[in-house]
């Protein structure tokens, strides 16, 4: 049963248009900028209850500045008004979400939200900045205000700024992250009153993550909640140069995004400042979309929220391991919370050359913005580059594309089939197919119909009739089988879902030789072997047959968009003539883009080659643990299974051990554990994985025994 769903807080979204404080004009234009842009439909999109509630826009002190006094006043007045706004959006259980404008804007940010929490206990503060925002009236060197308000938080300086309504904050629970930039008299006057700064250096020497869990721990220790600062200037301005100062060497955005995800689940998260988003610097808008990612990755549900929607609004078809992801980079995935995972699955070989690989995102989104449909009764410039590529690799005469795995199975029978009835001189409707036991194919209703999993045929009967199982890997029997209404042999070079099952040596020889004697198709389903995920381009390129049909899917689509297709010499396409078989979207302009590109990357990169060298590598350290829990360790290249005692642990909870310790793996059939990373990844990476898998395995038997 799901947990008992706790809905996401509310969020208010409080704009302050003003560079009173700042030694530039462009921040006040900031937070109309961002309501523009769409930050509140955008974070809804996310899941995320926001809400637009007002914008601050007071007027700017133009050139020639007024005197200190003067702007300081005016400061007071904007303060005030956002202390109380931050207050009473606290009091409705809802977290503001301030956007600034320049940084002093926090004195007021802050003071509202710890004078609601003073009943319960004092506020305390994370201030991400390049700048140690120290300053007061006295000791500032520019004169900016904007340099003042952390001292003010802290009851240190002119009246105008520390006599707001509510508690100072203590500085025992005050951080500030990332700092690069300041004065002397700063650092000096923090470390006197105990605050802690966590320096650039530092940052870069232990990481973003450890040292905001340090930050962490001092802003929670002992308060009622606390709050995040982020100013924009504490970013890299060679990735976020949409800022006031352009400080060089700073953290980078996407380091932060990722660790601003571990605050959605904190009950003590209480509001989320980001300042000093200057638009007129922005080019293409990617300024304002690290403001939403920063906000989205603070403020978005948790892991058990999204799931009990999932659960609630899905159907039940699925069973996934308990983590919800949110960004894939290379072999590497994020969960919503910002945990780092392993990918070791590969999205079943779909993922081959790893999330969002540059090439192929640059390929997909270059030709979304040109043409992405428009259905095969029309031809498109993309797909006979693509057809030319995929049948030159392969070195088959014509390939047709499709969209999934099973419609490319599907499309491969009935060209057996009708090349059976036309060809081959079999009756019509009593062509036969040959499968294995223990074959995955695919879920529709015809190839379900065939499997020999219980479960995947219980209830979705009746099924279609034409299919002969025989027991993988036995030559003998397929040749016992053959009979003379026999159209083709469908079969996986290696079964991926029975359970990684490799045939003994020599078995795909003999088949191909007793299908040419008998005049019948040899059909390869490749769905998840192919493409280098063996070590070969085919799988069947281990034993150097060639099939009279290939199947080709999951990794011919980059892990961007389901792309597939069946290829075959002109002896066997020509059955289909015009309105035989088709697809609206199979071939389209955009997955003939993508395709193309993988196939020119498996190529640049040798990517079968990395994966027979790895794979290699990476079975032979598997085979090696010593644990009484692992039965037998199979594969061939980057397709690896662990088959596991059941009597003592199952796969599903074997994968859900090593989930645990950020290394992703499935289980089938409940008895074996699948590896299948992304062949790009790398040796390093792939024996710390190795390593990991022995110690969790150790710790779990040790558990078991």
């Amino acid at each position: 049963m799901p947990a008992p769903f706790v809905p996401p807080r509310p969020v208010r979204i409080v704009g302050v248009g003003s560079c009173l404080g700042a030694p530039i004009f462009g921040p006040a234009a900031g937070p109309r900028a961002l309501r523009d842009y769409g930050i509140e439909p955008r974070l809804n999109q996310r899941g995320i209850r926001a809400r637009w509630q007002t914008l601050l826009e007071p007027s700017a002190p133009k050139p020639p500045h007024p005197p200190m006094h003067e702007r300081l006043g005016t400061v007071s007045h904007l303060l005030h008004d956002l202390a109380d706004i931050t207050a009473a959006i606290s009091a409705e259980e809802a977290i503001p979400l301030v956007l600034g404008g320049d940084h002093v804007i926090g004195a007021g940010t802050w003071r509202g939200v710890a004078r609601h929490l003073a009943p319960r206990g004092k506020l305390g503060l994370i201030w991400v900045d390049a700048h140690l925002d120290a300053h007061t009236p006295q000791t500032t060197h520019s004169g900016n205000i904007h340099g003042m308000p952390l001292a003010a938080l802290l009851g240190i300086g002119d009246e105008t700024l520390t006599g707001l309504p509510g508690p100072h904050l203590d500085p025992a629970h005050v951080v500030i992250v990332g700092a690069r930039s300041w004065e002397p008299e700063e650092p000096k006057l923090l470390e006197k009153l105990g605050v802690k700064i966590f320096y650039m250096p530092e940052v870069r020497a232990r990481g973003l993550a450890a040292v905001m869990c340090d930050a962490m721990t001092i802003a929670r220790d002992g308060t009622a909640g606390f709050g995040v600062s982020v100013d924009l200037d504490s970013m890299d301005s060679a990735k976020l140069p949409a800022t006031t100062c352009l400080e060089p060497d700073g953290i980078d955005p996407q380091e932060l995004v990722d660790t601003l995800h571990g605050l959605r689940s904190c009950a003590d998260f209480v509001a989320l400042e980001i300042v000093e988003y200057v638009p007129e610097r922005d080019r293409c808008n990617s300024g304002a979309q690290w403001v939403v990612e920063l906000a989205a990755a603070a403020l978005g549900p948790t892991t058990s929220q999204l799931r009990y929607r999932e659960d609630t609004f899905g159907a039940r078809n699925y069973a996934p391991l308990p983590v919800v992801f949110s960004r894939g980079e290379g072999p590497w995935l994020w969960d919503v919370e910002g945990r780092r995972y392993l990918d070791m699955m590969s999205a079943y070989s779909a993922v081959s050359f790893g999330h969002s690989h540059p090439r192929l995102v640059r390929a997909l989104t270059e030709q979304a913005g040109r043409l992405a449909l428009t259905s095969r009764a029309y031809s498109n410039d993309r797909l006979p580059l693509m057809l030319e590529r995929l049948s030159a690799l392969l070195g088959y005469d014509q390939a047709l594309p499709v969209n999934t795995g099973v419609e490319a199975v599907e499309t491969a029978i009935k060209a057996a089939r009708k090349w059976a009835h036309t060809i081959k001189g079999v009756p019509e409707g009593q062509a036969e197919i040959i499968v294995c036991a223990g074959n995955f194919h695919g879920r529709t209703t015809t190839v379900v119909g065939f499997s020999s999993e219980a479960q995947y045929r219980a209830g979705f009967g009746p099924f279609a009739p034409g299919f002969k199982t025989i027991p993988f890997g036995d030559a003998d029997a397929l040749e016992t089988a053959i009979g003379p209404n026999t159209a083709a042999f469908l079969f996986e070079p290696i079964q991926g879902e029975g359970g990684i099952n490799i045939p003994p040596a020599g078995w795909l020889t003999r088949c191909a030789e007793i299908c040419r004697t008998r005049n019948v198709l040899l059909i390869a389903d490749e769905v998840q072997t192919g493409l280098g995920r063996t070590g070969k381009l085919l799988a069947v390129d281990h034993e150097g047959i060639r099939p009279d049909g290939v199947i080709l899917g999951k990794a011919l689509g980059g892990g961007l968009l389901p792309i597939s297709a069946f290829l075959a010499d002109e002896r066997l396409m020509q059955v289909f003539r015009p309105g035989d078989h088709g697809s609206t979207f199979g071939g389209n302009p955009l997955a003939a883009a993508v395709a193309s590109e993988a196939l020119a990357l498996l190529a640049d990169e040798k990517l079968a080659e990395r994966a027979a060298r790895l794979g290699a590598l990476f079975l032979t350290r598997l085979q090696a643990i010593d644990n009484p829990l692992i039965r037998e360790v199979r594969g061939r290249g980057l397709l690896i299974g662990m088959e596991l005692d059941v009597t003592r642990v199952t796969a599903r909870t074997a994968a859900e051990w090593l989930l645990a310790r950020g290394l992703m793996t499935k289980d089938t059939h409940d008895s074996v554990l699948r590896f299948a990373p992304p062949l790009i990844i790398d040796e390093a990476t792939l024996m710390k994985a190795a390593e990991v898998v022995g110690d969790a395995l150790g710790d779990l038997a040790r558990r078991t025994t």
